[in-house]
C-alpha cells in the first residue's frame, strides 16, 4: 500500500514539476521576474521560496525538523535571483532534493514522527503538507505566466475546445459524466 502512495505521490509532484517548466518555458527571460504590484511575487522569488522550502523540508527529512535552523525564509521573498539560469538551478535543486528524500523511504519509515516547527507529523502527513504546498505555488507561477505572456499556450484543454477534446477521446462529443 505504502509502494503505491509513494509512487502516486511522485507521479503528483512529477506533474506539478512539469506545469511549472513548460509555464517558464513559454516566458521571456524577463517576465520570470515580473510583478503585477508592490505585494505580488514574481515567478523567480515564488520558485526561491520553493527551492527554501524544499531544501528544509527534506534534508534531513526523517532526521531533523523540517524548519531548519539554517533556512532564511523572509530572505526568500526578497529579490535575489537575477537569471534565468539561477532561477532554473535552484528549481532543480529544490525538486532535486525531494526525490532523493522520498527515494530514501524504506518500509519501517512509515511508523516514525517527524517535526515541522516542532510540531508531530506522521510521515504520510509531512508528505501531504508538501504536495498540497508545492501545486498550490506552481499555480501561483502559471496565473503570473498566463498574465506575462504574450503569447499563452495552453497546458491542459484550451478554453472553448473541451466538446472537442471529449469528441477525440471518447468517440463522442455529446458525452456528458454523471
Amino acid at each position: 500500500m505504502m509502494d503505491t502512495y509513494l509512487n502516486s505521490v511522485k507521479k503528483q509532484l512529477q506533474y506539478y514539476k512539469s506545469v511549472g517548466e513548460k509555464t517558464m518555458a513559454q516566458l521571456k527571460d524577463e517576465d520570470l521576474f515580473w510583478v503585477y504590484n508592490a505585494e505580488s511575487n514574481s515567478i523567480a522569488i515564488i520558485v526561491q521560496h520553493l527551492w527554501g522550502n524544499m531544501l528544509s523540508r527534506w534534508t534531513n527529512f526523517l532526521t531533523s525538523d523540517g524548519e531548519k535552523e539554517w533556512r532564511n525564509r523572509d530572505l526568500e521573498f526578497e529579490s535575489v535571483i537575477n537569471t534565468k539560469e539561477d532561477l532554473m538551478e535552484k528549481w532543480n535543486a529544490g525538486w532535486q532534493c525531494v526525490f532523493d528524500a522520498l527515494d530514501t523511504l524504506k518500509p519501517e519509515d512509515w511508523d516514525k514522527t517527524i517535526y515541522i516547527r516542532n510540531e508531530p507529523h506522521s510521515v504520510v502527513d509531512a508528505i501531504n503538507r508538501q504536495l498540497a504546498h508545492y501545486p498550490y505555488h506552481v499555480g501561483q507561477i502559471v496565473f503570473i505566466g498566463k498574465m506575462a505572456a504574450s503569447d499563452w499556450k495552453a497546458l491542459t484543454i484550451p478554453k472553448g475546445n473541451s466538446q472537442a477534446f471529449n469528441a477525440e477521446m471518447f468517440g463522442n462529443p455529446t458525452t456528458t459524466f454523471k
